[in-house]
């Protein structure tokens, strides 16, 4: 899948186009411009994209970045669309950015596809833009850093080795559990061009959780390429696919797990068997608070096999996945309230994707996996945010509400200003926020517009996109407390704005 050339240029697949629903507000936006031959004109080394985006990835590819988005506003102006401008990057990344050496790093050019997009969707007419013109700009320092490092571009597939449709998934299968890179790539490839979206999904969904490495990324990548795809259209999915499978086999310089018995993979190969003692109607049962409660408990202080067995024991008796998830969500929000930062970050963003890949995935077994392998992963999350250092006590059934104004535009400054200097002070403001805001729009609005204007990482993207989707995902009564514990990762109202909210909008005039 490697070559050292240059750079840029895919290859087209198969699936039906999905239509783009919910920016109208951009119908002055018109057909794709023309270009010239010579943009047009493929490079044998490198894959190709469809004939409709490549000549668009490759202006991403190579404008220079203090000049692309410029370039990038420009062709708006001439016609070019959301929709294309996302398909274009999402394709540009996943052939400029290497899965290595793990799925992160310099690789969330990719993953922040999905999270600027979510943003952009969710966002003010105004603000619209901002989100995907960042990604923009963060796509080319990763790809520069991509060429500092080793120079990858994703290469052709070998076609003589691409199985035919009634042996694709088989072979696909075979790699992966075989952790065979090369034998990945060819098939993925045969079952990009002849497998439902459906399946894929149902196949990946299950690899994205089988291993605790790069803390999260790869089911993050899973669940953020499926969404993607979704917006962009599924003729764009061969190279992603190949792109994730690559990524979902990224073993960070250990030996062949197929082989081994890492740390990493001993919960994904015990809760294959533990998946199999569910009651058969699992899917359905009753909310119980205090179910929540005690698998709260042993998020603090169990391991990753006491958890695991609780989920399995509490649903048996009768209580609904729900309440499970309620747990996994608002105990995600307190191991970064207990440690604010980056791993902290990513028991939030981790489990948003693999509650997604429940909801999306229509295989009932890999459903069940999914369940435990999230419920696996926070213990262990715990155990990586120890090694670096304190880890707090404070829990968020603790949390008491603060004191804010009557009005409600005065009690958001209150808490915004609070944000960027005390977290806890913030979080106990929120908390009385929300009770009195059963419907916190504005709180989420807020949240997400400071996101716009002062966000500078990725993770402020990927974080922020994650917590206020999954705040309608808990249930009503954990549903206050973990929207107080998102600010320890928010944008406070204080300081600066991130230089590029005046280029775009100059861009854009």
């Amino acid at each position: 899948m490697k070559t050292g050339t240059n750079r840029r240029r895919f290859l087209s697949t198969a699936a039906a186009g999905a239509a783009f629903a919910g920016l109208a507000d951009f119908s002055f936006l018109g057909r794709f411009p023309a270009v010239s031959a010579q943009e047009a004109k493929p490079d044998p080394k490198i894959v190709q994209l469809n004939s409709d985006i490549e000549p668009l990835v490759r202006v991403i590819e190579d404008t220079p970045k203090e000049k692309l988005l410029e370039e990038i506003a420009g062709r708006i102006r001439k016609g070019t669309t959301y929709r294309e401008i996302v398909a274009a990057l999402l394709l540009a990344g996943v052939r400029n950015v290497q899965p290595r050496p793990s799925v992160g790093f310099k690789f969330h050019a990719v993953l922040v596809v999905n999270s600027a997009h979510l943003a952009s969707l969710s966002s003010p007419d105004e603000h619209r833009w901002l989100p995907i013109f960042w990604a923009l700009d963060y796509f080319k320092s990763q790809q520069e850093a991509d060429v500092r490092e080793n120079n990858w571009t994703m290469a052709p597939v070998d076609e003589s080795r691409v199985p035919p449709p009634h042996l694709a998934r088989k072979a696909f299968t075979d790699a992966m559990d075989k952790w065979d890179e090369a034998g990945a790539d060819v098939a993925v490839a045969g079952l990009a061009r002849s497998a439902s979206a459906n399946e894929l999904f149902d196949l990946f969904a299950r690899y994205g959780c089988r291993d605790f490495r790069s803390i999260g990324h790869k089911a993050i990548y899973v669940s953020n390429a499926w969404r993607t795809l979704n917006v962009v259209g599924w003729q764009y999915a061969e190279p992603v696919l190949r792109s994730l499978a690559y990524a979902l086999l990224a073993r960070e310089n250990a030996n062949n797990p197929h082989e081994n018995d890492y740390e990493a993979d001993q919960p994904g190969r015990k809760n294959l068997s533990l998946a199999k003692t569910f009651r058969d109607d699992w899917q359905t049962g009753t909310i119980d608070k205090s179910a929540t409660h005690d698998l709260l408990g042993t998020i603090y202080a169990g391991s990753a096999d006491d958890l695991c067995k609780q989920v399995v024991e509490t649903i048996n008796r009768g209580v609904s996945p729900q309440s499970v998830f309620d747990a996994l969500l608002v105990g995600s929000g307190e191991l970064l309230m207990r440690q604010p930062g980056i791993v902290g970050i990513h028991t939030l963003t981790s489990t948003n994707a693999m509650r997604y890949a429940f909801g999306a995935c229509g295989d009932e077994e890999t459903r069940k996996l999914l369940l435990l392998q999230n419920a696996a992963f926070l213990p262990l999350f715990r155990g990586a945010m120890k090694g670096r250092g304190n880890l707090g006590e404070e829990k968020a059934e603790s949390i008491e509400p603060g004191e804010i104004p009557t009005d409600s535009a005065a009690a958001l400054d209150s808490i915004f200003k609070d944000v960027a200097n005390n977290n806890m002070s913030a979080a106990k403001k929120t908390l009385a926020y929300a009770r009195a805001n059963p419907n916190p729009h504005d709180f989420i609005n807020r949240a997400r517009t400071l996101i716009f204007l002062k966000g500078k990482d990725t993770h402020d993207y990927k974080f922020s996109s994650a917590v206020l989707e999954d705040y309608l995902n808990v249930s009503p009564a954990w549903r206050d407390r973990f929207l107080a514990t998102s600010v320890f990762n928010l944008k406070g109202s204080g300081g600066g704005d991130n230089p590029l909210v005046k280029r775009t909008r100059e861009a854009l005039a």
